[in-house]
């Protein structure tokens, strides 16, 4: 059986938020074609209890502990350095080590690696002749730092028109030295192609995906919600800039003008870690703020509606998908449905100012149906077991003198 090596950032399970839905549905894809070998760290002592489950699938696990404290110290070195900060953030000896003794004892068909941060690892190792390797962005992480410096003041301000400079370097290094780097939709391929310039040819879209079985509206699913009330749904890492903006938005300028018109709708914030800024919402009339919950099938499944009310958005967005799975009637910015083309077929309202959001909310509300065009639109596009065939497809052994074009050409699809 052929050997593959996987890198993440954050360790991939449990799949609750966005990175962790990704690399998790492609390592569990990858495992059922490959013996895999992950590395990866963690960041969240809570993670620990979840090695087992991960160990299952592989063949081989160099699991480490990042503490936040350190990696900011690494982090802030590259200040000094030139480099981008994220880049400095998961820098480990110990990792290098493990890569240097796992290239000795296997001969690999190649390396697949989630998030730029993780790339130099792979980027100038010696994995033997024919092997391929494969760099997964995601979402163009300099176009996100732009995304979020004016949105800040001095000195963050210019930190992270800094960081947005040196990550787009660093991409574009990385496109050159990797044979395929992926992307989670066109508009963030188009932004990659133009930072990789003349390597633009190999960058490729590779979609998110959902779990269809696992997000089955005909499931039973507990009423968790207390009293009487319209609920509108938002699901999110709740610590996450984009989630906070996007919530705080909702709740201070378009929830008091649905109120106004339903005083009964309640808006209901569903997410791990959330910030004080997002606990602070919970103190305004009609807001509920949960925490994590460990399971997000439930409240969507008893929403009225789900919102999307992105400002800043990157590919595509999980969340989206997952409540169209679910049949549920979304409302949702145009930026969050970026990676989502078409997403009116599936039923999806989209709306940007206030006043526009909060019509399109009350009208979904007042008719109070399911969206069975949601789920037929997951079912036709975002599966995962799609998307993990195209990514095996990169490493099938057809030409181990190079990279064999059929797989590229399936992945590029």
């Amino acid at each position: 059986m052929t050997d593959v090596l996987f890198l993440s950032h954050r360790i991939p399970y449990p799949p609750d938020k966005g990175d962790k839905i990704r690399s998790y549905n492609l390592l569990k894809g990858l495992s059922e074609r490959y013996r895999v070998h992950l590395g990866t760290f963690v960041d969240d002592p809570a993670d620990w209890q979840h090695v087992p489950e991960l160990r299952k699938i592989c063949a081989e696990t160099c699991i480490l502990p990042l503490d936040p404290r350190w990696a900011r110290v690494r982090s802030l070195l590259g200040f000094a350095t030139g480099r981008a900060l994220t880049m400095s953030y998961y820098e480990s000896r110990k990792m290098r080590a493990w890569l240097k003794s796992l290239i000795r004892n296997h001969r690999l068909a190649g390396a697949y690696v989630y998030s730029s941060s993780m790339g130099p690892y792979a980027a100038d190792l010696d994995l033997g002749r024919g092997a391929v390797r494969v760099m997964d962005f995601c979402d163009v992480d300099s176009d996100k730092w732009r995304q979020y410096a004016p949105t800040h003041g001095y000195p963050m301000k210019w930190v992270f028109a800094r960081e947005a400079r040196m990550l787009a370097r660093a991409e574009s290094e990385l496109t050159a030295k990797f044979d395929a780097s992926l992307v989670i939709s066109e508009a963030e391929a188009g932004i990659l192609r133009s930072i990789a310039q003349c390597n633009s040819d190999r960058v490729a879209v590779l979609p998110n995906g959902v779990d269809a079985a696992y997000f089955d509206p005909g499931l039973h699913y507990e009423n968790l919600f207390q009293g009487v009330g319209r609920r509108v749904v938002f699901t999110g890492a709740m610590d996450y800039h984009a989630n906070v903006d996007a919530v705080a938005w909702f709740a201070k300028d378009v929830l008091p003008r649905i109120r106004r018109r339903m005083p009964d709708a309640v808006f209901v914030i569903v997410g791990s870690n959330p910030s004080p800024t997002v606990l602070q919402l919970a103190s305004l009339p009609g807001v509920e703020v949960t925490g994590r919950v460990p399971d997000v099938r439930p409240y969507l499944a008893h929403a009225a509606a789900v919102v999307a009310p992105l400002r800043i958005a990157r590919g595509v967005q999980n969340k989206v998908l997952e409540a169209l799975a679910m049949a549920r009637p979304v409302v949702a910015t145009e930026n969050a449905l970026q990676g989502i083309p078409d997403a009116r077929l599936a039923g999806v309202v989209t709306a940007t100012e206030p006043g526009e959001f909060a019509d399109a909310v009350v009208s979904r509300l007042e008719t109070a149906t399911d969206e069975p065009r949601g789920r037929a639109f997951v079912l036709e596009r975002f599966v995962w077991k799609v998307q993990a065939s195209k990514l095996a497809a990169y490493f099938s052994k057809t030409d181990h003198d190079g990279i064999a074009d059929a797989p590229i050409a399936v992945a590029r699809a």
